[in-house]
C-alpha cells in the first residue's frame, strides 16, 4: 500500500506550547471567520544536511525535517472563494481569490503566491477544476522566511495537503511531493525536489537519502551524541525574487549540453548533469575529471556558447534563457558543474559513514560539511560575507563541521556539534556573532537553536484543540 499523509487527532506528542500555538490559531480562525475549523494541516521546513544545488542536477540530497513548521487551519465551504489569512496579520494581509481565477505574481512573489501554488497544483493534478470546494484559511508558520529553511515549500505542501483533505481526496506522499516541486514552478522557481519531498516524507528521528527519478526516500540514521545547530546570518534571500538562484540552474543545463556535444551525445535532449553522468557511465570522480578536462575556467559568453552549441543567439534567447535570466551575459560552466559533481560525492559519501557508524563517524562528516561549504563558496558563489563569517564562527566555536544551507546568498548555516557541547556552542556563537551586532542582537531568540530530525506532513483533526 502506498504512504500517505497520516490523518491523526491532535498530535499524541503534544507539548504545552504546541496545544498554545494551536489554541492560539483556533481564536484567531474563529475571530476572522466566526466558525471553528474543521481540521489543520501541517508541514515542516527543513535543514538540509549536505547536498547543496544538486537536486535540480538530478542527485541525491540529505536533508531533515525541523520542528519548525506552517499550519494552516481549515474549514471548507460550498462557494469556490478561498479566502487566506495569517495569524501574523501585521506583516501578511488578507488575500481572496477564487478557484477559477488563480493569478500567480511571479514577478514580485507574496506570501499568498505560494499558498496558490500549492493549490493550483493540486487542482489541476487531480482534474477537479470544476468541483473544487472553497475554503477559509487561517495560517501560522514559524519557519523564517527567507532563511534557507524552505518556508516558501512548505507553504506550498501545506496548501497543496489542506485543499486536497478539503475535497476528500488522498494521494501517496511521493505522488504528492512530486507535484508539489513541480507546481512551486509556477511562482518561477527552477527548483529540483528535495524541499516537497522532506515535507512531507520525513521519519521523526532520522534524516533521508531523497533520490530523484523516480522519487525514493531513505532513512539515514545519524550518529549517537552529535546535534546540529542551525544560526541564521540574518541576511535574507528570497530565491523566487532574484535572478542568482535560477541562473545556477541555467549554468547548469548549458554546461550538461556542451558536455553532451563535446562527447558526441545527442546534446538537446539533455538537462541535467546527472544524465551526462549516467549516460557516460562515469563514476562521480570521472566526471569531475572530464569538466577540468573539458570546460575551461574563464566565463563562456553568449556568443560562445552559441558557437558551441551551433545555435542563433535569437534561438538561446528564446529557447535557453527565462525572464529573470534574460540578462545574464556569461556563465560560469566549469566551476557550477564541478561543485555539482563533487558535491553530489559528498552525499554518498555521507551516507555511507552514517551506515558505517563507525567511531571516527562524527570527525568524517563534518570534514565532508565543511568541503561542501567551501565548494558553495569558492565553486557555486551561493554564499555571502556574513555566512562565511557565521560558519567561521561556528567552527572557531566547537563545530565539528559547517556550512551554509539552503539556496544560500544569505540564510542560516547548519553546524554539527557533540551534544555535550551544545550549550557551550550556543554562547560562543551567541556573544562572537549576534552580540557584536546590533541590528542581529534582538533576533537571537529565533535565529539559533539546536534542533533534531522531525516529522513529516500531516492533517490533524481538532479532536480537543478547542477543548
Amino acid at each position: 500500500m502506498a504512504d500517505k499523509v497520516p490523518v491523526v487527532g491532535f498530535p499524541p506528542a503534544q507539548t504545552n506550547a504546541s496545544f498554545d500555538r494551536l489554541q492560539n490559531l483556533v481564536e484567531a480562525f474563529k475571530k476572522k471567520f466566526g466558525c471553528e475549523p474543521e481540521f489543520f494541516g501541517r508541514a515542516p521546513g527543513r535543514v538540509n544536511l549536505i547536498g547543496e544545488h544538486i537536486d535540480y542536477c538530478g542527485y541525491s540530497v540529505l536533508p531533515m525535517a525541523i520542528e519548525q513548521d506552517v499550519v494552516i487551519a481549515v474549514a471548507p465551504t460550498e462557494s469556490q472563494d478561498i479566502l487566506l489569512s495569517n495569524v501574523k496579520s501585521d506583516v501578511y494581509s488578507d488575500f481572496v481569490f477564487n478557484a477559477n481565477n488563480v493569478d500567480i505574481n511571479n514577478d514580485t512573489p507574496q506570501w499568498q503566491n505560494y499558498f496558490q501554488c500549492g493549490f493550483l497544483g493540486l487542482v489541476e493534478h487531480l482534474k477537479i477544476q470544476s468541483a473544487v470546494r472553497g475554503m477559509k484559511c487561517m495560517v501560522d508558520g514559524t519557519v523564517p522566511g527567507s532563511s534557507g529553511l524552505s518556508s516558501s515549500s512548505a507553504l506550498v505542501c501545506c496548501a497543496a495537503l489542506v485543499t486536497m483533505h478539503a475535497n476528500g481526496k488522498s494521494l501517496p506522499k511521493d505522488e504528492l511531493a512530486d507535484m508539489c516541486a513541480r507546481c512551486e514552478r509556477y511562482i518561477g522557481t527552477q527548483g529540483g525536489g528535495m524541499d516537497q519531498a522532506i515535507s512531507l516524507m520525513a521519519k521523526k528521528g532520522t534524516a533521508k537519502l531523497i533520490e530523484f527519478n523516480p522519487l525514493k526516500a531513505t532513512d539515514v540514521y545519524l550518529p549517537d551524541g552529535i546535534s546540529f545547530v542551525i544560526s541564521n546570518s540574518c541576511v535574507e534571500m528570497n530565491k523566487a525574487a532574484t535572478s542568482e538562484f535560477n541562473t545556477r540552474v541555467l549554468e547548469c543545463r548549458i554546461a550538461t549540453q556542451i558536455l553532451a556535444k563535446k562527447k558526441g551525445l545527442e546534446w538537446a535532449s539533455f538537462q541535467r548533469l546527472g544524465e551526462v553522468q549516467k549516460a557516460l557511465n562515469l563514476s562521480l570522480p570521472q566526471a569531475v575529471d572530464l569538466v577540468s578536462h573539458t570546460l575551461h575556467k574563464e566565463p563562456y559568453t553568449r556568443a560562445e556558447v552559441c558557437q558551441i552549441l551551433e545555435m542563433k543567439e535569437e534561438d538561446f534567447v528564446n529557447k535557453v534563457l527565462s525572464a529573470k535570466t534574460a540578462q545574464v551575459q556569461t556563465f560560469k560552466l566549469f566551476q557550477r558543474a564541478t561543485h555539482v559533481f563533487s558535491e553530489a560525492g559528498r552525499v554518498l559519501s555521507f551516507k555511507r559513514i552514517c551506515d558505517e557508524a563507525d567511531s571516527e563517524a562524527p570527525q568524517k562528516l563534518g570534514t565532508l560539511m565543511n568541503e561542501s561549504h567551501r565548494s558553495c563558496r569558492d565553486m557555486y558563489e551561493c554564499s555571502c560575507t556574513e555566512l562565511d563569517n557565521l560558519v567561521n564562527i561556528c567552527l572557531e566555536s566547537g563545530a565539528l563541521g559547517s556550512r551554509l544551507t539552503g539556496a544560500g546568498w544569505g540564510g542560516c548555516a547548519v553546524s554539527m556539534v557533540p551534544t555535550k557541547e551544545v550549550m557551550n556552542f550556543l554562547v560562543k556563537v551567541k556573544k562572537n556573532f549576534y552580540e557584536k551586532e546590533p541590528s542581529r542582537a534582538g533576533k537571537v531568540g529565533t535565529a539559533l537553536f539546536a534542533t533534531q530530525p522531525g516529522s513529516g506532513a500531516l492533517i490533524y483533526l481538532p479532536t480537543t484543540a478547542s477543548g
